[in-house]
């Protein structure tokens, strides 16, 4: 009997009806696995992935094959959101044997969990050359029973490759500094496409990561040709497909080199780094050819802000995962990727009118051949109306989204998962802190509030809930270090406990996610968490930065803010884990985006700003200080304000004459202090701005 209708991720709900036996993981299915002598068919995925849903509909819901699965197999569904332990360790076993992964991911395993036979999507019928998913399933089975011992010594051999791959980074002999992340930079940059931005060819994915390691690069050397490659691939992907032109929100990928047909599942992880890029980089930017006189950076943080607030927030006030690829144009029905967001010229001109139509067509690059399927053309907006046509521009857009939002609409995600809210807070936080926007603090401030009442107990952190109810999985290492950084981020813009809050997450982090033997090296499971065939641990920054690197940035700040004793610990943590670190930006930079924004704040301080307010507490004066600290300072500054004295930060750091006075660090050495904003943005902003 299918066991998933009580299943706390929405993924799996999906699967509730299929005719097939699913179990989610745990002990009593791989016991089943065992008292019935069969191999685990363990089927990983994910709620907005467009292939996925494609094998279910012509797999999973069909019967004969749902037959099949439940008469050979123990069948587990598994949500790898939820999950990011078990999806690393079958996603290392799929790209050891095939040379590639992806998701769907398709594993069959022993009843130790021990993988002998993996692949991503089968189609229902064999096809370019793949073998049918019944045909994989009947071969598998035949294999299990008849050739027993070959089954055996594969699944060991594997089970052995995936042990030896979770080692830690070895010790290159190469240290964190000036002249190692120059290296870096400089091999990133060879990869840079210089027509369309970004890195490589298709498929192409926001380097998120990288642009912030490189603009902080940039911050702190004044290196305008770092620079140049930031903001043309910021300005590439805000013009094309991959951005929706009318709701604001980057989709996952762009199947296109030049941006302009995205994969239109739309993750809270990618928009919340973005934002967090693109508010850092509106700091610099002065364009303003967005129309109206606002920075293109500004006009794209702010929009993605609003989509994470109006299209991802929840009743809780946290943020939702995401939006799917496929829209179901009918109940029941496969989904169709795109077709909420696709448009004709026919269409535009049914909604705004044949003269405004065309002026709409010839803004978003819609044309009567396309640019995706069937003649419909995603939305891209490579120039802008004058400043004069800016109202009538504002008006079509509207009416382009009040007429989006009658056609069927892709469904969301709404499991909150702590580390990509984490993510969310520090942009929220950031970005409302550095252009004036206090409503976006405060939207960080309820979603660390529910996070803390609901995500963490007794001390320990929980990977995701759903509709309020926290799930059972447990929290890895990049949801420590996420919320930890976001409480950090909120410490230095709001009110509230939240410092105390995030060295609470810190410390349970080193305690429970440490390689002991090797100070610095940490695994991405806690060291009570359920023993899998490997104990993953993964330092490489991906999609989403790696637990380790943003732990590195988590320890760096809370040393920068702490008392002196746990500053000191901190700060040796963050060291040891960046000198671990180091051999990655000497030899994959590539795969080191986060790496490199960590060790830049590291290798100059981290900058540490303290304004000191004078007799009028936080108005007045201190409040003008602090916000040109905050709209000059390089990322990963650590900025504070209050009065003298009360706290780290600020201890025997008094007004001057009884005016506001800003303090500028550089790790342990200090300037004089300023009193003027003219001296704050010297003293901050990159060598050739200031």
């Amino acid at each position: 009997m299918n066991q998933l209708a009580g299943a706390t991720s929405p993924y799996l709900r999906q699967h509730a009806d299929n005719p097939v036996d699913w179990r989610e993981w745990n002990a009593a299915a791989l016991q089943e696995a065992a008292a019935r002598d069969v191999p685990i068919l363990l089927s990983i995925g994910y709620a907005s992935c467009h292939w996925c849903h494609v094998m279910a509909h012509e797999s999973f819901e069909d019967a004969d094959t749902a037959a099949l699965m439940n008469e050979n197999f123990v069948c587990i569904k598994v949500d790898r959101e939820e999950r990011p332990d078990l999806d690393a360790v079958y996603m290392n076993a799929t790209v050891a044997m095939t040379g590639q992964g992806g998701w769907p991911m398709t594993c069959f395993l022993t009843a130790e969990g021990e993988p002998f036979y993996c692949g991503t999507y089968y189609p229902k019928t064999p096809r370019h050359g793949m073998p049918s998913f019944t045909q994989v399933l009947t071969a598998v089975g035949e294999t299990w029973r008849n050739r027993r011992d070959e089954v055996d010594a594969a699944a060991g051999q594997v089970a052995e490759a995936l042990r030896q791959q979770t080692a830690g980074l070895p010790d290159a002999g190469v240290t964190i500094g000036a002249e190692l992340l120059q290296h870096a930079v400089s091999a990133v940059l060879k990869d840079v496409d210089g027509q369309h931005g970004g890195f490589g060819g298709a498929p192409k994915f926001p380097p998120s990561a990288m642009l912030e390691g490189l603009l902080r690069h940039y911050e702190l050397t004044g290196d305008l040709g770092v620079l140049q490659a930031v903001s043309f691939t910021c300005e590439s992907m805000a013009r094309g497909g991959i951005y929706d032109q009318l709701r604001g929100g980057f989709a996952r990928y762009a199947v296109d080199a030049a941006w302009v047909v995205p994969h239109f599942e739309k993750m809270l992880y990618d928009n919340a780094q973005l934002v967090r890029v693109y508010s850092h980089l509106a700091r610099r930017a002065f364009d303003t050819s967005a129309g109206a006189g606002e920075p293109l950076a500004l006009r794209v943080t702010r929009e993605t802000v609003q989509f994470l607030m109006e299209d991802l927030g929840t009743e809780q006030g946290a943020f939702a995962s995401a939006l799917d690829a496929d829209t179901h144009l009918e109940p029941g029905g496969p989904g169709v990727e795109g077709a909420t967001y696709v448009w004709t010229p026919a269409e535009l001109n049914g909604v705004l009118g044949a003269l405004d139509g065309a002026w709409a067509a010839e803004i978003f690059g819609v044309t009567t051949a396309g640019t995706f399927e069937h003649g419909t053309s995603v939305l891209t907006r490579y120039t802008d109306p004058q400043p004069a046509d800016h109202e009538r521009f504002e008006t079509i857009r509207a009416a382009m989204s009040a007429a989006r939002e009658r056609r069927p609409q892709p469904e969301r995600d709404d499991k909150v998962v702590t580390a990509w809210n984490g993510m969310a807070i520090v942009a929220l936080a950031e970005a409302g802190a550095a252009h004036g926007h206090p409503e976006w603090i405060a939207a960080a401030a309820r979603c660390a509030r529910y996070l803390l009442d609901t995500h963490v107990v007794d001390g320990r952190v929980c990977r995701a809930s759903l509709g309020g109810t926290p799930g059972a999985a447990a929290g890895v290492l990049e949801d420590y270090a996420w919320l930890a950084l976001g409480l950090l981020a909120l410490h230095q813009t709001a009110e509230g406990e939240w410092l105390a809050a995030a060295q609470h997450v810190l410390d349970a982090a080193i305690t429970h996610f440490a390689d002991t033997d090797t100070p610095g090296s940490w695994f991405d499971t806690a060291d009570d968490a359920e023993t899998l065939l490997t104990r993953p641990r993964d330092p490489l920054d991906g999609a989403t930065p790696s637990g380790t690197s943003v732990l590195a940035e988590a320890l760096l700040t809370a040393a920068a803010l702490g008392e002196p004793d746990p500053a000191a610990r901190y700060r040796q943590l963050a060291d040891d884990t960046l000198a671990r670190g180091a051999v990655l930006l000497a030899r994959a930079p590539r795969s080191a985006g986060h790496w490199l924004a960590v060790a830049e704040a590291a290798v100059r301080g981290p900058i540490q700003v303290a304004v000191s307010a004078g007799p009028d507490g936080e108005s007045g004066w201190a409040a003008t200080l602090t916000a040109a600290a905050r709209a000059a300072a390089p990322g990963g500054s650590v900025i504070v304000s209050g009065v003298a004295d009360s706290q780290a930060l600020l201890a025997d750091r008094p007004p001057v004459r009884d005016t506001a006075a800003a303090y500028i660090c550089r790790g342990s050495v200090c300037d004089l202090p300023v009193t003027t904003v003219e001296d704050v943005r010297a003293g901050l902003l990159p060598p050739e701005s200031a």
